[in-house]
C-alpha cells in the first residue's frame, strides 16, 4: 500500500500577507527532511508575501542515514538493488502525486498556483511527477539534481511547466554534467527551460543560486 503523505510529518510556513495566492512545495534531498529545506521560507518570504511554503517529509525511512528520509533508495549509496529503486521510485511518485491532489484539494489552490523545488532527489521527484501531471506548475525550480530516464521522457511528457536547473559546477555527488543532460531532453520535449551555474559550489545551494531561483518564482507564481 503505497504512504500517505498526509499522515507524514509535513512542515508549514503561512504566507506573510495572510493571504494565500501560491504555493512553494519544497522536495528535500535523499538523507535529509523537510525541514532541511523549509529554511528557505525565511529569506524567500518576504519576497513571496503571499505564498504558502511546505515541506512533507519523504515517505521512507533512509537506508544510507537512519535520521533522514528518502523518496527511493539509491544503489551506489546504500547497496539497494535496482530492482528495489523502481519499485521504490513508483511508490514515491504514487505518494507526492496523492499529496499534490491533496494540497489543491484542500488549499483551493490551481496547479499555476504552485511550484516545485527540489534539492538533488528532491530534483529528480520533481521533474519525474511534474512532467506527467495532467495539468502544469507554475514552475519546477531543480536544485543539483538529475532528469531520471530522460530517455522517456519525450513520449510521457503530458505537461510542460517552466523549468529552471542550477547545479554547481563543482558538484561531488550529482555531476555537473547532468544538468545538460536534463536541459537537452527537456528543450528537446518543448519544456520552457533555464539555466543557473553556481560556480565553484558542491553539492548545495549557493546565495547566487537561490537569488536566481527567487526571481523566477516571482517571475511565474501569481501575486
Amino acid at each position: 500500500m503505497s504512504a500517505d503523505l498526509r499522515k507524514l510529518k509535513t512542515g508549514r510556513v503561512a504566507p506573510q500577507s495572510g493571504t494565500m495566492k501560491s504555493a512553494v512545495v519544497f522536495l528535500h534531498g535523499y538523507g535529509a527532511d523537510g525541514a532541511d529545506l523549509l529554511g528557505l521560507a525565511d529569506p524567500l518570504g518576504p519576497h513571496l508575501p503571499d505564498t504558502l511554503f511546505v515541506a512533507p517529509d519523504a515517505p521512507e525511512p533512509c537506508a544510507g542515514n537512519p535520521f533522514g528520509r528518502q523518496w527511493f533508495p539509491i544503489p551506489r549509496l546504500d547497496g539497494s538493488s535496482e530492482a528495489a529503486s523502481a519499485a521504490g521510485l513508483a511508490r514515491a511518485k504514487a505518494d507526492l502525486n496523492g499529496f499534490l491532489d491533496d494540497l489543491i484539494a484542500e488549499e483551493g489552490l490551481a496547479p499555476a498556483q504552485i511550484a516545485l523545488v527540489g534539492f538533488s532527489q528532491g530534483t529528480m521527484m520533481s521533474l519525474e511527477v511534474a512532467l506527467r501531471r495532467p495539468e502544469p506548475f507554475a514552475c519546477v525550480v531543480a536544485f543539483s539534481g538529475k532528469l531520471l530516464r530522460p530517455e522517456t521522457l519525450a513520449a510521457e511528457i503530458t505537461a510542460k511547466p517552466p523549468v529552471l536547473l542550477i547545479h554547481g559546477d563543482a558538484d561531488p555527488m550529482v555531476p555537473f554534467e547532468e544538468m545538460g543532460v536534463a536541459g537537452d531532453a527537456l528543450v528537446a520535449a518543448g519544456v520552457e527551460t533555464y539555466g543557473h551555474v553556481m560556480q565553484g559550489t558542491g553539492h548545495g545551494i549557493a546565495p547566487d543560486g537561490l537569488s536566481v531561483a527567487l526571481a523566477f518564482l516571482r517571475d511565474k507564481l501569481p501575486g
